[in-house]
This record gives C-alpha cells, sequence and structure tokens, in this order.
C-alpha cells in the first residue's frame, strides 16, 4: 500500500502518541499538517504537531465515596499566523463514563448531542465541507475519545469542557484518586493557569488524606468531609496529581449510594470491604516469578522490577517454593524445577536477579507458556508473579489471540497476578489478564515509593482469598440487573463494587457470603434502598456504562448480536455514553 507524505507524517504522529500515553490523561490537542503538501524533491519543512499552548487548565472533583465526577475545563490558544484542524485527545481512566461534553463556539457553550457514530461522522464531513466550527467525539478504542475540531484561526482560542464520573479503587480501607497531567508535556508553553479542587464526601469517617505528588492545601469541614486544593500558574506538569484518603472501617465496610425519581425503578452503588480477617496458619505455596527483561524495560523500569522481585524472594515463607523465569525475546528458567525457599536458593536468585540486564524484544506467550507447565499439587495453591510493562513485540502480539492462547494454556486455572511498571504500561492487556485468571493487578509509576507499593502488593498475592462470593438482599427492596454479573474473588484489603437497580424503597438486609480457606464466611449489614433520591445523579451513567461493557464483552466474545446492538445504543442515547455505534457531535 503507498501512501501521501501528509499521510505517512500524520501515521508517524499516531505512532508516536499511542506509544506516548501515560496510563490515563487529560486532553491535548494534535495538529494535523498544513495542506497542500510541498511535492519532492523540495525539501520538507519541519512540522510541529504540538503548536497551540494551553491558557487554562481547570480541574473540579466531587468525590462521595468511591465514586468521582471529574469536571475538566480547558482553554486552547492557537499563537501561530496559520488556520489550523486538530484533533483533542482524551484518553480516559478504564471503566470511566464520559457524562458531558461541549465547546464554545463565538463565546457561547455549546453541548454536545449523542447520535449514531456514522450519522455523526457524516454530518462533521458536511459541516467541515461549509467551514462551520464543529466537534465530533467519537470512541477511538479502548479508553481514548477523538475530537476533531476545525477550523482553528490564527490567535482564536478553543475552550474544551469533558466530565466524567468513574469508580475509584479501594485497597485496605484507602481510596487512591489520579488525575494525569503528563499529557500537558504536549502543550508548546508553559500552562498560564491550572487550578485542581477535590471536593471529598464519605459516609464513613475520613482518618486521613495524602497526596505525594503536589503541595496541596487542606480544608476538612466535618469527620466525612473535606477539600483539598492545588493551585499553579506558569507550569508544565511532568507527574500525575495522585490523592488518597483513608475511610474509617466497619466489618462489612458498606457503603451505599442510590438514586431514584418519581415511578421509575431506582439505581444503586453498593461498595462493599469485608474484613475476612484470614487465621493466621501459613500456608505452604508455589509461586512462579516472571520478570520482563525486554529493551522497553531498560533503566528505571528495571531496578524498580528487580527491587521488587527482591521484596517478593525475600519474603518467602520457609515452607514455600519459587521459580524465576525471565523473559526478552525468549524465556529463560533459573531452576529446573520449582525450588525450595532457602538461603542456598535465595541466595542463588538473588545473584541471578542483579545481573539481569534489558535487551531484546518482548515474549509474553513464551513467558507465561513457560509458567504455566508446572502442574498444581494438592493441598499447594501455585500461582504466577508477572512484572512487566505488558508491550508484546514477538510471537504472539495480537491481545486478543494473545489472551486466548494463554486461556488454552492455563489448564489448572492457575492465579497470574500482574506488576506492571512504568508510565507507559499496557493496561488494556494486563487488566483482561488478570480478569481472566480471576488475580488483581497493581500498578507503579517511577516516582512512587516501591517499598510501599510491592509490600501492599504482595501481602495480598500471600493472603488467603474469599471466593465464591453471592450477594443477596433481603426484606421489601427487590434488585435486578446487577454488574458485574459474576462477583470476583477477593482479596484482603480489596474492595467489591456494585451496580444495579431496584424497585420498591425501604429498609433491606444485605448478606455476602463466600469461602476463605474453605470455610465458610457470612457478612451482614442494613441499609436503606431510599425513594425521591437525587442528588448521585452519577450514578444512573455508571450503571449504564457497566451494562455496555459487559453487552459489549458478550459480542466480542460470540460475535455481533443486533439485538444486543440495539440495546447498547438505546442505553446510551438515554444516558450519554459514548460507544462503538454512538458519538456526540
Amino acid at each position: 500500500m503507498k501512501y501521501s507524505h501528509r499521510k505517512l507524517r500524520l501515521l508517524m504522529v499516531w505512532a508516536l502518541i499511542l506509544t506516548a500515553l501515560p496510563l490515563l490523561g487529560d486532553g491535548f490537542i494534535i495538529i494535523e499538517p498544513p495542506r497542500p503538501i510541498p511535492p519532492r524533491p523540495r525539501p520538507v519543512v519541519s512540522f510541529d504537531p504540538f503548536p497551540l499552548a494551553v491558557k487554562q487548565h481547570l480541574v473540579t472533583v466531587n468525590i462521595s465515596n468511591q465514586a468521582a465526577v471529574t469536571h475538566i475545563d480547558q482553554i486552547f490558544v492557537n499563537p501561530t499566523p496559520n488556520r489550523l484542524e486538530g484533533y483533542y485527545i482524551f484518553p480516559i481512566p478504564a471503566g470511566a463514563t464520559i457524562s458531558k461534553f461541549s465547546m464554545f463556539i463565538d463565546g457561547k457553550e455549546t453541548e454536545a448531542e449523542l447520535l449514531d457514530a456514522d450519522k455523526a461522522r457524516k454530518i462533521y464531513q458536511d459541516i467541515v465541507r461549509r467551514m462551520i466550527d464543529p466537534a465530533l467525539l467519537e470512541y477511538s478504542g479502548q479508553g481514548m475519545l477523538k475530537v476533531r475540531i476545525f477550523p482553528i484561526e490564527p490567535g482564536s482560542e478553543k475552550r474544551v469542557k469533558i466530565s466524567y464520573s468513574e469508580v475509584l479503587p479501594k485497597e485496605s480501607g484507602t481510596v487512591e484518586y489520579r488525575y494525569p497531567l503528563n499529557t500537558e508535556k504536549f502543550s508548546s508553553r508553559p500552562l498560564e493557569s491550572l487550578r485542581i479542587q477535590v471536593n471529598i464526601r464519605s459516609q464513613q469517617n475520613i482518618q486521613n488524606i495524602y497526596c505525594p505528588t503536589h503541595e496541596v492545601d487542606i480544608h476538612r469541614s466535618g469527620s466525612g468531609e473535606a477539600v483539598v486544593g492545588y493551585e499553579a500558574n506558569r507550569v508544565k506538569p511532568d507527574r500525575d496529581f495522585k490523592l488518597y484518603f483513608r475511610q474509617g472501617e466497619d466489618p462489612l465496610g458498606l457503603s451505599l449510594m442510590t438514586y431514584q425519581s418519581g415511578k421509575d425503578e431506582g439505581f444503586f452503588m453498593l461498595s462493599i470491604s469485608p474484613a475476612f480477617n484470614p487465621r493466621p496458619e501459613v500456608i505452604d505455596k508455589d509461586i512462579a516469578f516472571v520478570l520482563d527483561v525486554s529493551g522497553s524495560m531498560a533503566g528505571q523500569k528495571l531496578d524498580q522490577a528487580k527491587k521488587a522481585l527482591r521484596f517478593c524472594i525475600e519474603n518467602l515463607n520457609r515452607g514455600d517454593r519459587f521459580q524465576i523465569i525471565r523473559f526478552s525475546t525468549q524465556a529463560e528458567a533459573l531452576f529446573r524445577e520449582l525450588a525450595d525457599a532457602d538461603e542456598g536458593h535465595r541466595r542463588e536468585a538473588a545473584t541471578f536477579i542483579d545481573a539481569l540486564r534489558a535487551i531484546g524484544g518482548t515474549n509474553i506467550e513464551a513467558a507465561l507458556q513457560l509458567a504455566l507447565e508446572n502442574r498444581p499439587e494438592p493441598g499447594r495453591p501455585y500461582f504466577v508473579v508477572f512484572i512487566t510493562d505488558g508491550k508484546p513485540t514477538i510471537g504472539e502480539i495480537e491481545e486478543g489471540a494473545l489472551l486466548e492462547k494463554i486461556r488454552g494454556l492455563n489448564l489448572h486455572q492457575t492465579r497470574i497476578f500482574t506488576f506492571g511498571i512504568g508510565e507507559e504500561i499496557n493496561t488494556h492487556l494486563l487488566d483482561k489478564l488478570t480478569e481472566a485468571t480471576h488475580a488483581f493487578r497493581s500498578y507503579i509509576s517511577p516516582t512512587e515509593d516501591i517499598e510501599i507499593k510491592v509490600s501492599d502488593f504482595y501481602t495480598k498475592v500471600a493472603s488467603p482469598v474469599l471466593t465464591g462470593l453471592q450477594l443477596d438482599v433481603s426484606g421489601a427492596v427487590r434488585v435486578n440487573r446487577l454488574y458485574p454479573v459474576q462477583l470476583p474473588d477477593l482479596f484482603q484489603g480489596g474492595s467489591l463494587t456494585v451496580l444495579g437497580r431496584y424497585r420498591n424503597s425501604g429498609r433491606a438486609a444485605i448478606r455476602l457470603s463466600g469461602t476463605v480457606n474453605q470455610s465458610p464466611r457470612n457478612f451482614e449489614a442494613k441499609a436503606v434502598f431510599a425513594q425521591d433520591e437525587t442528588r448521585h445523579d452519577f450514578i444512573p451513567a455508571l450503571w449504564a456504562s457497566r451494562a455496555v461493557g459487559y453487552m459489549l464483552d458478550q459480542i466480542r466474545l460470540k460475535g455481533e448480536n443486533e439485538e444486543l446492538k440495539q440495546e447498547i445504543i438505546e442505553l446510551a442515547r438515554t444516558y450519554g455514553i459514548i460507544t462503538p455505534y454512538t458519538s456526540y457531535l
């Protein structure tokens, strides 16, 4: 296939963007090359795809327990003498739901309308031909949205507003909020104004609030309320904004929020963090540590990976056995078979780890195939700890096919725990891998304290698991259409979030049951499913997003189904969700 010079340069720019995107991201604008492109053999003029400057970047976050709604207000300025056309790129957090998108045209805010994707694209193309100011926001793959903006006149401003909602992760009573600022490196000049305000409300006491990345002001207005602020001028942020707050705990760690308006069925969001406190007996286990030493792990990433692996080896119990598999272009095991965690084997492992160097490609398929060859023994749990940035370049590299191969290789349902390292982690692959094997993942950036992160990670890996979960709601309240459909296993310190619909209102008994070390465990608490409760208006969109995600997974697994497709489109239109079948215009 032959490409024009313009297409080749666009492909190169997109390759740069897609490899440079952080875990999540706020918006930035990439400008297309000017047209027409001078014919060869004239020298090619250097083209800057990021000529725009960010004049204002305002972020307001409202957190209720574990639910967060983030409002972004950005103003971009075209300092060049040229009329420009470009894309506003918005890599959203995994699982987040866009609830609003608008642009300012002639000083007036214009909200986007949700349309079928094909119809929106045709309208946009017609508008461009007539030189009117549009923007098309469409689903562009996992975790990324794209807004086409034209024209951007010389010296003019473009103001974009986006709001999204998400369920925040909670580990051992600590809730984490993350807002990525790393994409502001694409601004041609320092940001004139940057402001972040986080409003926290919790049904449980807020014990402490901590921001490890920025100097913030913290104002408390009660045991369950706080406002966190950050403000700076003339800056180019080089790290993401991270905020942690710890909630007081009760035996079930239950948090229930509802939304119900009129006679329609209500919506609820239920978060549960049971303290199942497993008995302190030591269970002998077998672990394969799989370490990525490919070229993409060079530098600080490999240093962090080595520290993580050393910590895990040092904290093995006497009755444990272990294996270390390093992989790049090929995979290689340290021992012939699982080795006892005695002093001799630990020293041998330490020497092996010290000698590791980053070089070659990334053959994830070969690495996990070698790790999954071990056959678990009765009474001895066997699992894999996979340390990587998750970017396959050798063997099977297509994510869907790679996941299918791993499912086929995993004959004994071995859990694969992933520890992602770096700013540019393939979170989509690692999330799917852990989900498919009923494990969990943890990610660490270069600026984080690895000892704390890996300690929490390994403590969860080594602790017993609450499995076979069942959720029951009794009383007059009737719940339905719960997501996730299949409740996942729950690890020590972890939390479970369920979204669903309900009929009838009033008090109800919520019961969570499961098994720990083959012993049944039950947790129960009382809660109220409210009537005419409209404060938590973000819950319907979160529920619809979970429902759409489930149906899209079914389509990916079983092929497109017209009935499912129409239900997705109906939910998308009703709740303003961007899907492969719908776009904002």
